[in-house]
């Protein structure tokens, strides 16, 4: 794969990617993920009592996302949570209110600027984790195998290269130049960005928020589901 799992893979390739990501299988695969979005956009649009209906949906993803990075609650201590103080809720509550934050204020940004930007993708992150931390500086981050203690990868090291990878995605992200289709796009974005994994922290969390706010910029779904 042209890198050591136990080195900094700092010579992560640009975007665009060079091999062949319109084959025959993924287009087979776009034709019916396309239909099953356009399907969901057309739900979202046709809901009576909008607000109320897809703030719970939002809160359902938040939940389910932040499940992933083994933050676990449930959605009767949500809808607690958010009927009490703040002082009242566990962490892992928070860190569920805070994911569901980060999407909208992410959402609210695409919306009025029709971009997707680094700047952008900072501020979710900061959001989430309620820090500024920023883009990583120091060494050290290693992607581990939970079970066997294995490095199975070594994401980039130093902040000149992570910016320079971001700047390279944010060119991509934004660029309409080139005639793939945005759910293709979407994947090698999504590859490319937990490639570079740039914050110490949230960085699966911010991709897939990135991933939905992509979709409602290219007007593939009108809401952030």
């Amino acid at each position: 794969m042209g890198f050591n799992p136990e080195k900094p893979y700092n010579n992560l390739p640009l975007l665009p990617p060079k091999a062949d990501v319109e084959t025959k299988a993924i287009l087979k695969k776009l034709a019916s993920a396309g239909q099953f979005l356009a399907e969901l956009k057309g739900y979202a649009e046709l809901l009576p009592n909008k607000a109320i209906i897809i703030n719970s949906i939002i809160l359902q993803e938040a939940k389910d996302s932040s499940e992933i990075e083994n933050i676990i609650t449930t959605q009767d201590e949500l809808f607690r949570a958010m009927a009490s103080d703040q002082a009242s809720m566990t962490q892992a509550v928070k860190e569920v209110l805070n994911y569901r934050t980060a999407l909208y204020k992410g959402f609210n940004l695409v919306k009025e600027n029709n971009l997707l930007t680094t700047n952008m993708m900072l501020a979710i992150q900061e959001e989430l984790e309620q820090n500024k931390a920023g883009i990583r500086k120091l060494p050290g981050t290693k992607l581990v195998n939970d079970k066997t203690g294995k490095i199975m990868y070594t994401p980039p090291e130093n902040e000149k290269t992570i910016r320079e990878l971001l700047a390279n995605l944010e060119t991509y992200i934004n660029a309409n130049v080139d005639d793939i289709h945005p759910l293709i796009k979407l994947s090698i974005i999504h590859y490319q960005f937990e490639s570079i994994h740039p914050f110490y922290d949230g960085n699966g969390r911010t991709g897939r928020i990135i991933n939905v706010l992509y979709l409602v910029m290219k007007e593939l779904l009108s809401e952030p589901l």
